[in-house]
């Protein structure tokens, strides 16, 4: 006899229906799987063979049948334990053991040798792709339907075990639908770092404004001990908080990458990655065998932290160029083609020198000059042109240590932030910021004055800015004046931005 149930399988970031067939016939006992399977999925004969004794019925393992398992399409590659749930209900059609109708209905999940359903990762994909392919049912289990229910548009049923599915299917126990709420997930975070908890270091904190108004990326650099790592892990207490469409996509990453908490099925504060500078391109970037996303997916519509910027290998570093600038990254390997998001905001902190005193008026800088050069050669010219905004942060002194900023809290610039975006939203009709804005829309909405387009020639023909940099200062130029509710860029916006893009080489 032949049986066809439906599974899905995760290509990148997406779901892909699966159709597994199932053909059953009497001779000499065998139990294969077809299709492409790694290793993981060849070895679902040996679980599903144990959940179905364990469920009360008969075992393939058992009689002299043979079983055939097809996963269709043939030429795409299976991986995981996710397609058990669909080989075991397709092996019983197939030996005629239970009868259920077939039409519409979606089924994932790894068995357990009792038939326990195990929880498995990405399954907001499935939900989405049984409603992109017009399904009407989604089972799997019961730790996952949660998150499943967020998505409208099917019916999600959550399972303990395979017992449980089939006597589901065949009428016998009912089991309510899944809905999940979005808003019971969307009460304000608690963000561990208040802008207001870092004294003095008000020149950088309008930058971090800045650079949150507009997703602009920014350099700190400074002496160890300034406060630059606690200026960065404030920056997500600043940003806007994540729209319904922005959260589906950060939980579908964190669903994919087995990051999703479990009490929790939907991600509704900004990421915040700081990987550590000894992390591989792979790691960072994402890829491997099979595909994963890296950092800079996970870190997507939130921050990238990258700590001890000039330790990273040099080629990680490199690396970084095309996603800071098209906002995805797409992976080639020689088996696989993957695009994944990276609209992050790149924030990185560095010392000025190995020891970190130098420049400093009160402190010896014991580094060589060829120390020093060798320090900041990893940084390259073409990286460090995609950067917006460079900040140098200082030491501060005690007085300044033990003020209370009162006016620079979180909550309120908060409020700034997202004054700035929503005028930037009204602007594009869309979700969009002004560091994605186009050569079109630069022309379009970063007109400047005569005296702001002379200052800008010189700093253009002097090589101090190149084209990039010249497209970029506008763009900050936009943000501040977007901070501030005008419409038309002053020379005052213009002189500001120059002001954090010109650095000391």
């Amino acid at each position: 006899m032949l049986a066809k149930v439906y599974s899905a399988a995760i290509i990148g970031l997406d779901a892909q229906i699966i159709e597994v067939e199932v053909d059953t016939s009497y001779g000499l006992r065998c139990f294969n799987i077809v299709g492409l399977p790694d290793k993981s999925v060849q070895e679902a004969k040996e679980r599903v063979g144990a959940a179905i004794e364990s469920s009360g019925f008969q075992s393939p393992h058992h009689q002299p049948v043979r079983v055939l398992v097809s996963l269709a399409p043939a030429d795409l590659k299976k991986e995981g334990s996710l397609y058990d749930l669909a080989i075991a209900l397709g092996y019983l059609l197939a030996a005629e053991k239970i009868n259920f109708p077939l039409e519409n209905k979606v089924f994932v999940g790894e068995l357990a040798l009792d038939g326990r359903l195990r929880p498995i990762k990405g399954v907001l994909s499935f939900a989405m792709a049984c409603r992109e392919k017009n399904f009407l049912e989604l089972i799997l289990p019961m730790e996952n339907a949660a998150e499943a229910g967020l998505i409208e548009g099917i019916k999600v049923i959550g399972a303990k075990n395979l017992k449980e599915v089939i006597d589901y299917l065949e009428g016998r126990k009912e089991i309510l639908p899944q809905k999940t709420d979005p808003g019971d997930f969307f009460q304000a975070p608690n963000y561990p770092v208040d802008l207001g908890y870092i004294k003095g270091q008000e020149s950088s904190k309008r930058a971090l404004e800045i650079g949150a108004s507009g997703s602009h990326h920014l350099m700190m650099q400074g002496p160890p001990g300034a406060g630059k790592t606690l200026l960065a892990k404030a920056i997500p207490s600043i940003l806007p908080p994540l729209s319904f469409e922005e959260s589906l996509e950060v939980t579908k990453i964190y669903s994919i990458a087995g990051l999703l908490p479990k009490e929790k099925p939907l991600i509704n504060f900004r990421p915040f990655r700081s990987p550590h500078h000894t992390a591989s391109e792979v790691a960072l970037i994402g890829g491997g065998n099979p595909p994963r996303p890296g950092e800079i997916t996970l870190a997507h519509r939130g921050v990238l932290f990258l700590d001890e910027f000039p330790e990273f290998h040099r080629d990680v570093l490199e690396s970084l160029r095309q996603p800071i600038e098209e906002g995805q990254i797409t992976v080639l390997r020689a088996r696989h083609s993957l695009s994944l998001p990276a609209r992050f905001t790149l924030v990185a902190a560095s010392n000025p020198c190995p020891c970190g005193n130098y420049g400093d008026p009160e402190k010896k800088c014991s580094c060589t000059n060829p120390q020093i050069q060798m320090y900041r050669r990893k940084l390259s010219g073409p990286l460090m042109d995609r950067v917006d905004l460079f900040i140098n942060v200082p030491s501060i002194k005690y007085e300044k240590l033990a003020a209370v900023d009162e006016e620079n809290c979180s909550q309120k610039v908060r409020e700034r932030v997202e004054k700035a975006r929503q005028i930037q939203g009204e602007r594009f009709k869309k979700d969009k910021t002004n560091s994605e804005m186009e050569i079109p829309q630069i022309k379009k909405y970063c007109q400047i004055d005569s005296t702001s387009e002379n200052l800008l020639r010189k700093c253009v023909d002097s090589g101090q800015l190149s084209a990039r940099g010249y497209h970029r200062v506008l763009k900050v130029a936009r943000t501040i004046a977007d901070l501030e509710g005008l419409e038309k860029i002053s020379f005052d916006h213009l002189s500001e931005a120059l002001m954090y893009r010109l650095r000391e080489n």
